[in-house]
């Protein structure tokens, strides 16, 4: 492409909210938005191509022969003539990379994305901001808790690269049937579960979980001063989970949060959490229509 451009590759349903961020928007191959000019700051995105760069190919071999001039490893966003997209593939290094145990350390390894925008139109970028294929992490699952969230917490803090240890003790609000207790328990801290409705028995007779049934956000910080990490996946509004959050700013602790919207996801709420120094605000793989809001004490 000759001007500088990027490209955005949307969520699973949430291109929509993508679109609504994103200025000057050129161009949509499947899900991949390209925007003309220099990165833009962006919620709502799986993975970010940067100075993607259109070339001509001729074959196969040719469209294989430029993606290994770019760069090491390549991940194939199929979108046209995908029948040639694949074997293009084969003809690349070999990239299948294995759903992780965790905890697993972030991947360092540079990872490019392409696609064909035509039998001879090869779209590429060396460069991309996720090491995951189309910014997906995978993990070898379990069968223990009661639900899949706790992929969402295995997912936020291999990104953090930060998690609880043993000696941390970890206060989880909205708690409720367990799998971020389950999954937190596992790493060895010890729980402060909080919802109005109780753990699932096989969560909450684990050791060093204690439950309180109560209104989470009748909590105070000063409650719990051996507190460590405060984390929340509580169905509420993020405007009231910020008023809750902000009394814990300046304590020490590490942060987790999810931001759940009902309908259009509110501008002012999210730059509101953006500006607590240190604050990071993103889009998991395994979030739906929801955001996550980080704040690291280091």
């Amino acid at each position: 492409m000759e001007n500088e451009c990027t490209g955005y590759f949307a969520p699973e349903g949430g291109e929509e909210d993508l679109l609504a961020e994103l200025k000057n928007v050129t161009a949509n191959y499947g899900g991949l938005l390209i925007a003309e000019g220099a990165p833009q700051k962006v919620h709502w995105v799986q993975n970010i191509w940067f100075s993607p760069q259109t070339i001509s190919i001729s074959s196969i071999n040719d469209a294989a022969k430029a993606l290994r001039a770019l760069g090491g490893l390549w991940a194939y966003h199929p979108y046209a003539s995908i029948r040639r997209g694949e074997l293009i593939a084969k003809n690349l290094p070999f990239f299948a990379p294995k759903p992780m145990i965790f905890p697993s350390k972030l991947p360092k390894t540079p990872l490019g994305a392409w696609t064909l925008l035509g039998e001879n139109t090869l779209l590429c970028s060396p460069r991309c901001s996720s090491p995951f294929r189309a910014g997906e992490p995978r993990f070898v699952e379990s069968q223990e808790p009661p639900s899949r969230a706790y992929l969402k917490l295995w997912e936020v803090l291999t990104l953090m690269e930060k998690r609880p240890m043993a000696g941390d003790v970890c206060l989880e609000v909205g708690a409720s049937p367990g799998s971020w207790t389950w999954a937190l328990q596992k790493m060895g801290a010890e729980v402060i579960a909080v919802d109005r409705a109780s753990l699932a028995p096989e969560i909450g007779c684990l050791p060093n979980i204690t439950f309180l049934k109560k209104d989470a956000f009748s909590l105070r910080p000063e409650d719990f001063p051996q507190v460590t990490w405060v984390f929340s996946d509580v169905i509420c509004y993020p405007e009231k989970l910020l008023e809750w959050i902000l009394p814990w700013i300046g304590r020490g602790v590490n942060l987790v949060c999810t931001l759940k919207f009902q309908g259009e996801p509110s501008v002012e709420t999210i730059r509101r959490f953006e500006e607590i120094p240190g604050s990071r605000v993103f889009h998991l793989f395994v979030n739906k229509h929801e955001l996550t809001w980080v704040k690291c004490s280091c």
